[in-house]
């Protein structure tokens, strides 16, 4: 057979294959689910952390730094999740993505996320000026970190030997869009449901005395209902 008809053949096998899904109490690695139409539900919180102007950064700048650049943002972003019991799921170029369940899931992921622009604001952007100098000219690192929580399916796509997980669900699909509400110094959003369920320690600042998030509507998303931050959390 061709190309075409061995992928009709595979496009109507996976179409007409039942589904078999099973309830998860942690997060799954690839190897956990068999090929096909396998798919494993958890209740989870998503976390997208994502470089801003990254096409900037590459078309300005020599591949080294803008090397570095990525490299430092995301090994930090990575040693934060973990450090907040955060799995990471997946690279995609400048973003990572991660997820968190358990019963303080939401303030893990928005504890991290803080963390992340702390990291960003505190360590990345001064050591990136105090080595380059004057050669870094007005460049500074920005980022956005997105948050959801919903039920989602993980699954196992792609061909035996060249695989991964999908994600799929709301919380997943919208804390890779909320990335793109990059609005000043706001470098952290999350949904009203993330927002609702995490503990008050991740909503105020330490002297208790003023709320570090804004709520907005977001527009397209008919309106739902989102928080922003500027704040940080000290390392």
């Amino acid at each position: 057979m061709g190309m075409t008809d061995d992928l009709n053949a595979e496009v109507n096998k996976i179409i007409k294959e039942q589904w078999t899904t099973t309830d998860g109490r942690v997060v799954p690695e690839t190897e956990n689910i068999e090929l096909g139409n396998r798919g494993v539900n958890l209740d989870a919180t998503c976390l997208y952390a994502d470089l801003a102007e990254s096409t900037n950064l590459v078309n300005a700048y020599k591949a080294t730094f803008a090397a570095d650049v990525y490299k430092c943002y995301l090994n930090c972003a990575c040693r934060i999740i973990r450090s907040q019991e955060g799995v990471i799921t997946a690279f995609d170029g400048d973003r990572v993505m991660a997820v968190f369940i358990g019963d303080t899931k939401n303030t893990a992921a928005v504890r991290a996320a803080l963390a992340i622009n702390h990291a960003v604001t505190e360590i990345i952007n001064p050591a990136l000026k105090a080595y380059y100098k004057e050669n870094l000219k007005d460049f500074q690192v920005r980022h956005s970190v997105g948050i959801d929580t919903s039920k989602v399916m993980a699954a196992r796509t792609g061909i035996r030997g060249a695989n991964d997980l999908v994600w799929v669900g709301r919380s997943a699909n919208y804390a890779a869009k909320l990335c793109n509400l990059r609005e000043g110094n706001y470098a952290t959003w999350i949904t009203g449901d993330v927002y609702d369920k995490m503990a008050d320690k991740v909503k105020m600042t330490t002297d208790g005395t003023k709320n570090m998030w804004e709520e907005r509507s977001w527009t397209a998303q008919n309106g739902l209902r989102v928080f922003r931050s500027s704040y940080y959390w000290g390392l």
